[in-house]
């Protein structure tokens, strides 16, 4: 019971520092928070978030997973109907760049942010403290949403896509740099004011490339 209490009591006080960072991030912007401010905001002194978080980069990312949470519960609607493990991962794809491109700064920072890397098993440690974000969730997309990368997530997707004969495990690596780079790079132009269409459009153009790239490795597949 002691133990049981004591994670309560870590799960409210990184509740009190994550949700006075993201009140700070939705006035000022990311770049206003500090430790100070955060801690004020709180309530708490700074050395008392020291006690929950290992430095500034990690509380941001933590601040930040909050927000996945519209994206994770909106899986299962989106993969109704879904016929095999390539129409999965486009759907999969399409709910992921739909929250991603309406929320481009919190996507960035989480699986782009050069300090994201370092943060070890961040998203495990998140979701362990707060599992009820990660929904009622099946246990192979489980394990696709518990890696900390979005390369290690599109790896998982595609291992179960090759498992089915539809592309070539050898090729796997090369899809998923193609893949990240397409990606990173429709969010890097929605982020910075440089898609001059609509969200609905950079969705189905960057679905458009990702079959381009599935189809490239597998010309002839009679699968495909």
């Amino acid at each position: 019971m002691r133990m049981y209490k004591k994670d309560i009591q870590k799960k409210r006080m990184m509740r009190y520092f994550i949700d006075a960072t993201k009140s700070i991030v939705e006035n000022e912007g990311h770049e206003a928070v500090t430790v100070r401010k955060v801690a004020d905001i709180a309530g708490y002194n700074s050395a008392t978030l020291y006690n929950y978080f290992d430095n500034l980069d990690h509380l941001l990312f933590f601040s930040s997973m909050n927000y996945l949470k519209d994206y994770v519960i909106a899986l299962p609607e989106y993969l109704t109907g879904c016929k095999d493990p390539l129409d999965k991962y486009f759907r999969i794809w399409r709910c992921f760049c739909y929250f991603s491109y309406n929320n481009p700064k919190i996507y960035n920072i989480l699986f782009f942010n050069r300090y994201s890397h370092l943060i070890k098993d961040a998203v495990k440690e998140y979701y362990s403290i707060f599992p009820e974000e990660l929904g009622d969730q099946p246990e192979d997309l489980l394990r696709m949403l518990l890696k900390n990368d979005i390369s290690s997530r599109n790896i998982t997707l595609l291992e179960a896509i090759s498992q089915e004969g539809l592309i070539s495990q050898d090729d796997i690596g090369d899809i998923n740099d193609m893949t990240i780079l397409i990606y990173q790079g429709m969010l890097s132009r929605v982020l910075y004011s440089q898609w001059d269409s609509t969200i609905d459009e950079a969705i189905e153009k960057t679905l458009s490339y990702f079959k381009h790239t599935i189809r490239a490795f597998n010309e002839g597949n009679d699968k495909l």
